[in-house]
């Protein structure tokens, strides 16, 4: 048995080395169609998505039936005034939540899950996320992205007999990965876990550990250290809450999300066996990136939610509020908002629900079109619940618990705005999400063309790569020239009284479009284009707005085809289709009239504390404590603080 050496200090990575560990987890192949990936080619490959895949009778049936339980206990047993006044998730909701099944909704059957499909999951999500939106962080984090999604991908059959059985029905799981000084740069990651016989020792420190603090089980994303054996890396385990040297050293507090069971996790010496392990060394960041490919899809999912309650409230407030001899909502400034939350409602429902039927079918690879429906859905949420504010005005400023004191209806409207902001930061930050889905945009590109703008490679590479793109684009560039977008008749099954055939035709233009803009931008940058963020997430918002475009006439299609409200569905989908025009002009305009140079410029010279004389004539309220707390490994000093609900 070898001695366990000191923890090394936090590893110091280049730029390059950083975005080679991420590009290594990345999933390479595309072994499957994508509809998002072909659309940011300007192919719009309509037949990937319509007509609207559905769910199997039984799955649809068994989901039904879980949400008619599950909305008669958020009814009878969620107060979410009472949490967000005490902070916290009473115990026997929690409880109430495990004997009904929640914790299990995406664990198979034979482990004791419910065995949901993706749409029903989500349908849950949104359906308890709306009583209470940390009670719906509490579980998403449990089943999307702690201890059951890895095992279930990645796990072998041993992990999954014993742990997902726990998961479904008595244990609640969370995901570590972030540090202090580590975000979404996880080859700065410094907590390690050291071969030591049959087992690894954890060292290190977690931050914002969601479900932390009440966690039986954790997913710990570790640095195994290169030795004769093992290949080492970044690596996954399933860590026993309770073992000793792990500590909770604080339960976090936020602007929203007030029950969020959020901690500080330090791990002193921490022993776990090595058939903890989930897959091989060195495959933490890929089984955290696939697991995420539809664990994603949980916050738009919330965010549907959030939209579906925001019209509600501003229908009913707009139609009882009088200004000026008429409803407020007859008033075009407050009547826009409300179409608005109305067409983009609509548009989000329906890019998570095909989203989620694709993930379920299995015949694409939707990591594109999952980010997609998390960068766009926590925007537009957020943006919704901002315009709800404003429509309810002074009441909407006001607490809920205010409201009620004086008699009025108590209207969370704040609090969901608070609530909503994190969506912007939770797995993966808009600006993440944003590069995130302009590498996978642009790998067609870089797989055939790479080569040529990589400094590292010889002539002889760059020669190859020069006869392969030439081939590549010869083929490719032609047809971005015309396409069914310019046909008067194209798409015509989608007239039916209001003729949503003009969308898709510009979908299908505007396609192409961006895939020729793509190209002229990495012609004109070459290697310096990774470093255009402003243009990058330009391009990726456009492909978002298209995407959410298709979604939106594909539902309505789907919807009227069953006689389910199928004329207010193309209504709906016209009056966002034509929002989303229009936002698409835009974006269009500011990819190459922006200020990005000049913006860089000014940052330099902040950083350089030339404009310092503009912050005079303040008070700064911060204290003078560290930016970044210390995270050097070592034996806790603090009360722990870990509480798990029996």
């Amino acid at each position: 048995m070898s001695a366990v050496p000191e923890s090394p200090s936090r590893p110091t990575v280049t730029e390059r080395e950083a975005r080679q560990v991420a590009e290594a987890a990345r999933e390479q192949d595309w072994r499957k169609p994508s509809f998002a990936k072909e659309l940011f080619l300007g192919r719009f490959r309509l037949d990937l998505v319509h007509p609207h895949p559905l769910p199997a009778d039984e799955d649809a049936q068994r989901g039904e039936e879980f949400l008619a339980k599950l909305r008669d206990f958020c009814e009878t047993k969620i107060d979410g005034a009472l949490i967000e006044r005490e902070a916290r998730i009473p115990d026997e909701v929690i409880t109430g939540l495990k004997e009904l099944g929640a914790f299990g909704m995406k664990i198979d059957t034979k482990y004791g899950g419910l065995g949901l499909t993706q749409v029903y999951y989500n349908k849950a999500l949104a359906l308890v996320g709306s009583a209470n939106p940390a009670i719906g962080a509490l579980l998403s984090a449990h089943q999307s992205i702690g201890v059951p999604q890895p095992l279930k991908l990645f796990g072998t059959r041993e992990q999954r007999e014993t742990f997902l059985p726990r998961c479904a029905r008595t244990d609640i799981s969370a995901f570590l990965l972030t540090e202090p000084d580590v975000g979404s740069d996880p080859a700065r990651l410094a907590t390690t876990a050291v071969p030591e016989g049959d087992a690894y020792v954890l060292d290190g420190v977690k931050l914002w550990t969601t479900n932390g603090v009440v966690a039986d089980l954790l997913v710990v994303m570790a640095r195994v250290p290169k030795s004769e054996g093992h290949r080492g890396g970044i690596t996954a385990f399933v860590v026993e809450a309770s073992s000793e040297g792990v500590t909770v050293e604080n339960r976090n507090a936020f602007m929203g999300l007030r029950g969020l069971e959020n901690g500080v996790t330090r791990f002193h010496r921490v022993r776990v066996p090595a058939s903890h392990r989930i897959g091989e060394e060195g495959q933490g960041l890929k089984i955290a990136l696939t697991t995420l490919n539809t664990g994603r899809l949980s916050l738009p999912a919330m965010c549907v939610g959030s939209g579906k309650w925001c019209l509600k409230i501003a229908r009913e407030w707009s139609a009882a509020r009088e200004q000026w001899g008429k409803p407020v909502a007859l008033h075009e400034a407050v009547g826009s908002k409300i179409a608005f939350i109305a067409a983009t409602t609509f548009a989000l429902e329906a890019v998570l629900d095909l989203s989620s039927q694709m993930a379920d079918e299995d015949r694409n690879d939707i990591r594109i079109e999952a980010a997609l429906a998390k960068l766009y859905g926590s925007e537009m949420a957020w943006l919704m619940a901002d315009e709800l504010v404003q429509i309810r005005g002074g009441r909407g400023f006001e607490t809920a618990d205010s409201l009620r004191a004086r008699g009025e209806r108590a209207v969370p409207a704040e609090q969901i705005l608070r609530d909503l902001r994190i969506n912007r930061i939770f797995e993966g930050s808009t600006e993440i999400m944003h590069l995130l889905i302009a590498r996978e945009a642009v790998d067609a590109h870089l797989s055939v063309a790479g080569d040529l703008i990589d400094p590292d490679k010889s002539l002889g590479d760059k020669a190859r790569a020069g006869a392969n793109a030439g081939v590549f684009y010869a083929k490719w560039l032609p047809k971005l020239v015309a396409g069914p977008g310019q046909l008067p008749g194209a798409y015509s099954e989608f007239r039916h009284g209001i003729d949503l055939s003009p969308h898709l035709r510009y979908v299908e233009r505007t396609a192409r479009k961006l895939a020729r803009s793509t190209f002229y931008a990495m012609s004109r940058w070459q290697g310096r284009m990774e470093t255009k963020q402003g243009f990058l997430s330009r391009i990726v918002d456009i492909g978002a707005e298209l995407f959410a475009m298709s979604a939106a006439c594909v539902r309505a299609e789907h919807l009227r085809g069953r006689g389910d409200h199928g004329r207010e569905a193309y209504q709906l989908a016209d009056a966002f289709c034509r929002q989303a025009r229009i936002r698409v002009e835009e974006l269009f305009a500011r990819l190459w009239t922006n200020t990005d140079e000049l913006d860089r410029k000014v940052v330099k010279n902040v950083l350089a504390g030339r404009y310092d004389w503009l912050e005079q004539g303040i008070i700064d309220p911060s204290d003078d404590g560290p930016w970044i707390a210390d995270a050097t490994p070592g034996p806790s000093t603090r009360d722990n603080v870990h509480r798990p609900i029996r």
